[in-house]
């Protein structure tokens, strides 16, 4: 146990995670500790993290964003769920949407009563009773409609970084920021236990601290290197280590949502943004050549790139703590999932309110590290099952690579909720889990696995009193959804940018 006070905080690396570090900080504990960033102008940031999912929306009140402001600095759009096209199989689409399902009951969930329709042969698609998912099939979208919707943004990581980077450096929200420039030449720690001392940058400059917050990405300078945190990798069950990504001009006007299409040896990726479009391209290179990606890639894309494609490497799994000795890891340095559900951005603001709740001000104590690092790889389990799930729930064997998701072992934790729902139609979710019950069902039905049985409960209706229920449901939606404005009206209306930018 370390019995002095945290005086000063540290966070080495800037980016999406420094910046977001160190605005949630300053802004909320400022007035007990100190702050100081550092990081350097020549070391670029990996920039795939564009979309959002709609926990964003409270970490950002939490910050005190304008939502106009920052979608014109950021050339954000909306996002009301995700487009998924070939996961299930060659040719399928399916729409994971923010929204809820229809209605359910203490008894059961909506898909319990639809399941049942879908035996006796009405009831539509399980997403004609999302509000979202309708809005983003017809591009509608408002914030200030009721219904509400529920959303996250597409976003320039590169802007977002330099957003927060200006509210932090700003007179009126400093509240002891300091930014330094500088490489870290060397980590120095504690001869005697081993913590994280000081940070020695090119120049020579020193900068000491009491907790430092590693933000520097997949190298983990301070977590990995320095203290050497082990990693527990993935690969098995995330099979996919590479990425191309590129910006391309905008094309038409911008969807509500991402596009993810499955290709032979992984997917792609469409985030729509005011100026232009974001594009990547996930593969494993065991199965595809990065020449071979690369040129799928570029014969894909709608628009022309703005730049040559960047390749990016990487490895599924978190860091064997979050939270080792003096040192915590947020972002890439924690862990790495991989993009498909956009849950980055997400994991870094997790991470940094449960730092806040565990703050260690009276010093750093084995119970507040245990809590943390069991609350973090929890976090990010739960999450590693939920995309696992789309390779899995797979139907295609058209290539060597989707023949190996389709039969690989998984955790036990994920076979077991997907046996629950093959069997009965039931989800398993924890109260404080992210992804809720209705995003299971939706990825889960949209890639055909289909359950043996469903709870009875709908056949305490007639078969009438059932249709007219389904019936009601749709219309409301419909009529909702129609009296939407189209997403990129809305955007030219509330937030649309100065001057649209390219890269």
């Amino acid at each position: 146990m370390q019995n002095n006070r945290i005086k000063k905080v540290v966070i080495a690396g800037g980016g999406t995670a420094g910046w977001l570090t160190a605005a949630a900080l300053s802004r909320q504990l400022g007035g007990l500790i100190d702050i100081e960033l550092v990081e350097s102008d020549a070391i670029g940031t990996v920039g795939v993290g564009e979309s959002t999912i709609p926990t964003i929306c409270s970490f950002h009140a939490l910050l005190g964003i304008d939502e106009a402001e920052f979608m014109r600095e950021t050339q954000a759009t909306f996002k009301l769920g995700i487009e998924f096209e070939n996961w299930g199989r060659d040719g399928d689409r399916y729409v994971h949407g923010f929204g809820q399902l229809g209605k359910g009951n203490w008894m059961g969930e909506f898909h319990q009563f639809w399941l049942h329709a879908q035996s006796l042969g009405f009831g539509g698609d399980i997403g004609d009773y999302c509000l979202e998912t309708q809005a983003l099939n017809a591009r509608k979208f408002a914030t200030s409609e009721k219904p509400s919707l529920n959303y996250a943004y597409h976003l320039d990581a590169t802007r977002y970084a330099r957003y927060l980077r200006r509210r932090c450096e700003a007179r009126d929200g400093a509240r002891g920021v300091v930014r330094t420039e500088g490489k870290i030449r060397q980590v120095v720690t504690n001869r005697e236990n081993g913590w994280i001392d000081s940070l020695v940058l090119e120049n020579g400059a020193v900068v000491r601290g009491d907790l430092f917050i590693d933000c520097t990405g997949f190298r983990a300078l301070l977590m990995g290197e320095t203290l050497g945190c082990g990693f527990e990798d993935w690969n098995r069950w995330l099979p996919t280590d590479s990425a191309f990504a590129v910006q391309s001009e905008l094309v038409g006007e911008a969807r509500p949502n991402t596009r993810a299409i499955a290709r032979s040896a992984g997917w792609r990726w469409q985030i729509p943004l005011q100026s232009r479009m974001g594009n990547g391209m996930v593969f494993c290179s065991d199965y595809q050549s990065d020449d071979a990606a690369r040129a799928q890639f570029l014969a894909e894309i709608d628009g022309a790139p703005l730049f040559d494609p960047r390749l990016i490497r990487y490895r599924a799994g978190r860091r064997h703590k979050a939270w080792d000795k003096n040192c915590i890891a947020l972002g890439l340095s924690s862990g790495f999932v991989e993009p498909l559900e956009s849950t980055s951005i997400h994991l870094i603001m997790i991470g940094i309110t449960r730092l806040m709740q565990l703050f260690p001000f009276d010093g750093i104590t084995p119970g507040l590290r245990s809590r943390f690092n069991t609350l973090s790889r929890d976090e990010l389990e739960k999450v590693r099952d939920f995309v696992v799930l789309h390779y899995k729930a797979t139907q295609r064997e058209d290539s060597e690579f989707w023949r190996y998701c389709k039969h690989m072992p998984v955790p036990d934790s994920l076979a077991e909720r997907m046996d629950l729902f093959r069997e009965s139609a039931q989800v398993h979710r924890t109260a404080d889990e992210l992804f809720r019950s209705d995003s299971w069902v939706q990825v889960m039905l949209g890639q055909h696995l289909q359950p043996q049985s469903y709870h009875p409960m709908g056949r305490l209706m007639s078969e009438a009193q059932l249709r007219q229920a389904l019936q009601h449901l749709q219309g409301n939606i419909n009529a909702a959804v129609a009296r939407l404005p189209g997403h990129q009206q809305f955007i030219d209306h509330y937030c649309r940018a100065a001057s649209p930018e390219g890269a």
